[in-house]
């Protein structure tokens, strides 16, 4: 049986795990509103900050991968702890992978700063700020093990989806208008894709959040139609 000790250790070791997931969520969400603010004001220092500050956000998921191993195979975890551990694990690779997507639009800002402001741009930043929020609501999800707030955020991604397939049709109609349009209307398809593939991410986040408050799977969610399909991160 466990000491009381041995319980106050456990669940500090777990505190600080949550504060490294936390910590690493408040990057992700931090280079999503920096890379989509460093596009529309065409400002290519501001998203060279951005590709950097990813380094700090893979470090910290290294941080979490190694404290998660610690800690199951010091502390033995059982049922639901056992389960938030390996939830908290598998945030950690999540998350890095959505600052992956932040990062690769604020790549895509030296392509796009030379090329006349086109229209659909003004549709981006919205959908940026739905799929942060989501990612922000997740992660108060996971530290809260809130499963009614893990399905609030799925039931936010079909917004995503629909505003992603709405900027395709307008970028696919602006570049039959001319063959000017068709490089940068690409680069801004393929930064509406990353933007689409956070929300994705932050529902997987989600359903793992609902597995480790619950110990059950979530309802299986309808997902809207998507033109193009693609899980690439380097697009």
């Amino acid at each position: 049986m466990a000491t009381g000790h041995t319980v106050k250790a456990f669940d500090e070791d777990l505190d600080q795990l949550r504060a490294s997931i936390a910590e690493m969520g408040g990057l992700a969400e931090d280079a999503i509103g920096k890379a989509m603010r460093a596009l529309v004001q065409r400002d290519t220092t501001a998203a060279d900050q951005v590709v950097a500050a990813d380094k700090k956000i893979d470090a910290l998921e290294m941080e979490v991968e190694r404290a998660a191993v610690k800690l199951i195979a010091l502390r033995a975890p059982m049922a639901d702890d056992l389960r938030e551990v390996v939830a908290a694990l598998k945030i950690a690779g999540i998350v890095e992978r959505i600052g992956d997507y932040a990062k690769n639009i604020a790549k895509r800002v030296h392509v796009v700063e030379t090329t006349a402001k086109i229209e659909p741009l003004s549709l981006l930043p919205e959908m940026a700020r739905i799929v942060s929020e989501m990612v922000h609501n997740v992660l108060d999800a996971f530290a809260a093990r809130d499963a009614e707030k893990a399905i609030a955020v799925c039931e936010r991604d079909r917004a995503v989806d629909d505003f992603y397939n709405s900027i395709f049709r307008t970028l696919l109609t602006f570049m039959m208008e001319s063959p000017n349009n068709i490089t940068p209307a690409t680069h801004l398809l393929f930064i509406a894709k990353n933007l689409e593939r956070i929300g994705d991410h932050s529902t997987n986040l989600a359903e793992m959040v609902y597995f480790a408050a619950t110990g059950e799977q979530m309802a299986e969610r309808p997902k809207g139609e998507d033109p193009i399909r693609s899980d690439r991160t380097d697009g």
